[in-house]
């Protein structure tokens, strides 16, 4: 080979080295993928009003299941009260301490990590609406949990916006915030070597915003490509059934060449499955199954959603006061609906998968230690426990993410300790 030739290839790769440099996220991860992990969503918009008091009545209620707080070291007083006569207490995540407990269960049930919800409408520099976030990252690092940022498109209405303000919000949260190198172990979630961002909320048609004119193209290029900020991975949150773009979906194909876009499609599973119809879930491992084979087809990767159930009693006073929904209206049978559902993804193919969700007590999704005692109201509903121990489905996603590694033995019936 002739020495200019030889001068060609040493100033390309020292250019790839410069421009690699160039990238503002760290180079090496704990979780350097998303296969093989189970992982969450987190909300962690539970806080604690000026006064202190939270639900100061049971008309305020808004969450259908209750959350066991012996172990925060710090609660706050409710206006409800248990069946001895106690006052029932919350907590808030706006402590750093909520955040530390909630990481310290990660790591002792084998949960690997979650995904930060991030809201458009709260996508804003601020130390008061981003100290959850950074709460949760340090977390992380000390537990050595995987974290991701997770974009939701909730809030963003039908004229006048689009998905600029994420591009300038994942520069603040990279410069100022770090995510991408924090302090400590470095264990934000990457995917094909790269860090993954999701968004979510693309193809739903309860949406205000049209997704041909909300520049998501133009956000998703940002985050692959752009020479300081990108370098990216991108995980899309769509609906059910957006392979056939019908039932929750979107008919609109311009969805598919959004997805061949991404890295990874999230399908939002919740509601759309319940332990109450016969066979269920061979309607669930059949999309998984087809859904699989159109992403490989179109290269790219796939996970699929799991949920414990479904209840949202208390909200549905407030959004559908003339459809008032019943509690508990996808029971969770003592954790058998979960885990049918995380042996099924994993027996049809799953590589990864996503739990709906961490701490969503609203909808009665939560994984996170619940309480088989909730307060007592003649108005406010809560699902309970069905007699298991509060940690019993933070100790089923563990079982779960070892199966999915193959460290155990998959099972489809329900483990018990």
């Amino acid at each position: 080979m002739k020495k200019n030739a030889w001068l060609v290839i040493i100033f390309c790769l020292l250019g790839q080295v410069a421009a690699s440099q160039s990238v503002k996220h760290a180079q090496v991860t704990k979780y350097p993928s998303y296969k093989g992990l189970v992982m969450a969503g987190y909300q962690g918009w539970f806080g604690a009003p000026a006064d202190g008091m939270l639900y100061p009545d049971e008309t305020k209620i808004r969450i259908d299941m209750w959350p066991d707080v012996s172990e925060y070291e710090k609660t706050y007083p409710t206006g409800m009260k248990h069946a001895d006569g106690s006052v029932a207490r919350f907590f808030s995540s706006r402590d750093k301490s909520t955040v530390d407990l909630h990481f310290k269960w990660m790591k002792e049930y084998g949960v690997d990590g979650v995904f930060m919800q991030r809201f458009f409408s709260a996508a804003r520099p601020g130390e008061a609406r981003n100290i959850v976030l950074q709460n949760a990252f340090e977390a992380a690092s000390a537990y050595e949990r995987a974290i991701a940022v997770m974009y939701d498109l909730s809030g963003l209405k039908a004229s006048g916006e689009d998905c600029s303000r994420l591009i300038e919000d994942w520069k603040y949260l990279v410069d100022s915030l770090k995510v991408t190198r924090q302090k400590g172990t470095k264990t934000y979630l990457f995917f094909d070597g790269k860090p993954l961002v999701a968004i979510w909320g693309v193809g739903f048609p309860d949406r205000p915003y049209n997704i041909r004119n909300i520049g998501i193209e133009r956000f998703i290029d940002f985050l692959q490509h752009d020479p300081e900020y990108g370098g990216c991975s991108v995980m899309l949150g769509v609906p059910t059934f957006w392979r056939d773009l019908n039932a929750d979906c979107l008919p609109d194909p311009y969805l598919h060449e959004i997805i061949r876009k991404a890295d990874i499609v999230l399908p939002w599973m919740v509601q759309r499955f319940t332990p109450l119809l016969h066979n269920d879930m061979d309607r669930y491992r059949d999309v998984i199954i087809e859904d699989i084979k159109w992403c490989k087809q179109n290269g790219v990767s796939y996970v699929p959603c799991a949920t414990p159930g479904f209840s949202w009693h208390n909200l549905s006073r407030f959004e559908f006061p003339d459809d008032v929904k019943p509690v508990g209206s996808i029971p969770r049978q003592g954790g058998r609906f979960y885990w049918q559902q995380l042996s099924t993804a994993i027996r049809a193919g799953a590589e990864m998968i996503y739990v709906a969700m961490f701490d969503e007590v609203n909808e009665g999704t939560a994984i996170f230690k619940c309480s088989d005692n909730p307060p007592v109201s003649e108005v406010a509903k809560f699902v309970d426990m069905d007699g298991m121990p509060s940690d019993h489905y933070l100790w089923l996603t563990g079982e779960a993410a070892r199966m999915l590694r193959r460290e155990k033995p998959l099972t489809f019936k329900m483990p018990s300790r």
